[in-house]
């Protein structure tokens, strides 16, 4: 299994090199300097042109694209992700900051995802045709279909606004440090159940849809028929010789899934005020903070390359008839 995943790595590195020289030559041939927007925003004026210069030579943007590029490949390969224009902070440091609240929102969505989706897929699967079967059909593709933004705001209004269930936006109460660390986890619950419901229900919704099918598949397999042939209850013969069988490829997809997440979690965090790494990466974009925009881009892009390897490591230990390189994952 070492061998795989070494072979593996060593595969994604030209891949994120690609990834790395694509996006630094999209994010250097959009308009706008980056020095003369920071400079407008920060003072509301005009500022010296001299100033801006010496900034814009501080940080290296005088000099030609490839030179440019070859540092900033050199300094993310000793782990050093540059100094923020906006923040004039290291990114690495904002960086630390966001990434604990965009893992909280991204976790307990691909929680409440497992567990809402493999649950009405198995229930729709073992109710097939029937009313159930069909409302939750409709529903899931419903949910589906709904852009993430719209169901957002729509959330915000009805049960923020009009019926004040749950707060609009941020991470805590006013009276937050006054709380008992109980208190602190039901106060950070309660700011998460929109932003987890909304970036999670599109992924349930997919998810019970193909639980459902695989379910369904396995359940007509020879020997599922012959464990109802042996008497056994349908119950047993679907908790305990198909549900493991049709939970297989369902496994190997959440590997897959923790990088669509932190997509999705952009757009949401904008819209809740929640401060991730999604609002840092979008607010980074609108201020030509160009080592933000690399950093966060190339973090998205190590975690699909590594959802994709946990993927097929996961599939090839859970299912044995998986292999790789003529040899067992073991």
């Amino acid at each position: 299994m070492l061998r795989f995943i070494l072979k593996r790595l060593l595969q994604a590195i030209p891949l994120l090199l690609g990834i790395a020289t694509i996006t630094f030559a999209m994010v250097h041939l959009a308009p706008g300097d980056p020095m003369d927007m920071y400079m407008e925003q920060r003072f509301q004026r005009e500022v010296d042109p001299q100033v801006i210069e010496l900034l814009r030579k501080k940080y290296g943007l005088d000099q030609p694209l490839p030179v440019q590029y070859a540092k900033w490949i050199g300094n993310v390969a000793q782990g050093d992700l540059g100094e923020s224009f906006r923040y004039r902070r290291p990114v690495t440091s904002l960086i630390a900051e966001r990434v604990p609240y965009t893992l909280q929102l991204a976790v307990l969505a691909l929680f409440f995802d497992a567990l809402i989706g493999i649950a009405l897929g198995i229930i729709s699967a073992v109710r097939q045709y029937s009313r159930t079967d069909r409302a939750i059909t409709v529903g899931s593709l419903v949910m589906y279909s709904i852009p993430g933004f719209w169901l957002a705001l729509m959330l915000v209004l009805v049960f923020s606004v009009n019926l004040n269930w749950f707060p609009t936006s941020q991470t805590r109460s006013l009276d937050y440090e006054l709380l008992s660390l109980p208190g602190k986890v039901l106060d950070r619950l309660w700011h998460l159940a929109l932003p987890v419901f909304v970036l999670g229900v599109a992924s349930a919704a997919g998810t019970a849809r193909f639980m459902r099918n695989k379910l369904l598949d396995v359940l007509s397999e020879e020997y599922v028929v012959g464990a109802r042939a042996r008497g056994l209850s349908e119950r047993a013969v679907i908790l305990q010789h198909a549900l493991r069988n049709a939970l297989i490829p369902i496994v190997t997809i959440y590997g897959l899934a923790l990088p669509f997440l932190l997509g999705g979690a952009v757009l949401i965090e904008k819209v809740f005020a929640w401060p991730g790494m999604g609002l840092l990466a979008v607010e980074a974009i609108g201020a030509r903070d160009y080592p933000v925009i690399l950093a966060t881009s190339m973090i998205a892009a190590v975690l699909v390359v590594v959802g994709n390897l946990f993927a097929d490591v996961t599939y090839a230990l859970v299912d044995p008839r998986v292999s790789y390189g003529g040899k067992r994952l073991a």
